[in-house]
């Protein structure tokens, strides 16, 4: 995905949160910290999560629990307070970012969020312009004549139907949806071997058998109480 954006030639990275909360989180965080263009950080829930473990704060015994567990260890001091400072939301160029929307890292917007629930999330933005990510699903979607709507997608971990790296560009304000595609059985080869015992079940659904992601969001609009229980998740096709 970083090869891709050399080739675009972009002037500006804005990490929209959940950078870490998986198998390598420290090494991903240099990674990222080492590149040459202007690099702006967000905050997500689970850069919050992982610095509330690093500072002692208890965590559940479920995937994400043990995941904020496993980051806060690969952290050092230097890095728990750059998370730490990182806002949950800023403003690039014209172009307001966040992870879950201006007011919460945590908010779930879908495509499929009732248009009077994405206007709430969203009300007080000046921009035009809103980008985020959180619910791992791309997304255009204008919410009134002045405010359009991004979600950029995941990298890492998407919910698209179909496995590779799902990112966004913009360009004087204008949003391509973009994806990558990389050779998925290596991956998941280096990520177990980083020892990260929920690497299979993390990526169960977006990589390994990917999930239908209409059902996706309605499972998400279920959870945020805004929809029916769509039931279990279909079963996978290889095709």
């Amino acid at each position: 995905m970083l090869a891709d954006v050399d080739d675009e030639r972009a002037d500006v990275i804005v990490i929209a949160g959940d950078v870490v909360g998986g198998a390598y989180p420290r090494e991903v965080l240099e990674l990222l910290a080492d590149r040459h263009e202007r690099l702006v950080w967000i905050r997500g829930n689970s850069e919050r999560e992982a610095v509330a473990a690093w500072d002692g704060a208890p965590t559940a015994d479920d995937e994400p629990g043990r995941a904020a567990t496993w980051s806060a260890r690969a952290l050092d001091r230097e890095w728990r307070d750059e998370l730490a400072s990182w806002p949950i939301s800023a403003a690039v160029d014209g172009v307001r970012y966040c992870h879950g929307s201006p007011r919460r890292d945590d908010e779930v917007l879908t495509r499929l969020t009732p248009d009077a629930a994405l206007r709430q999330a969203l009300d007080h933005v000046t921009e035009s312009v809103v980008v985020g990510g959180h619910t791992h699903q791309q997304v255009i979607r204008r919410v009134t004549d002045g405010l359009t709507y991004v979600n950029a997608g995941s990298v890492g971990m998407p919910y698209e139907g179909r496995p590779g790296a799902f990112w966004l560009l913009l360009q004087d304000g204008q949003p391509r949806l973009r994806e990558t595609g990389y050779d998925i059985g290596a991956a998941v080869a280096e990520l177990r071997a980083s020892g990260f015992d929920d690497i299979d079940s993390q990526l169960a659904e977006s990589l390994l058998e990917p999930v239908d992601g209409a059902w996706v969001a309605a499972f998400f609009e279920h959870a945020a109480g805004r929809g029916p229980d769509p039931g279990p998740p279909p079963p996978h096709d290889d095709t």
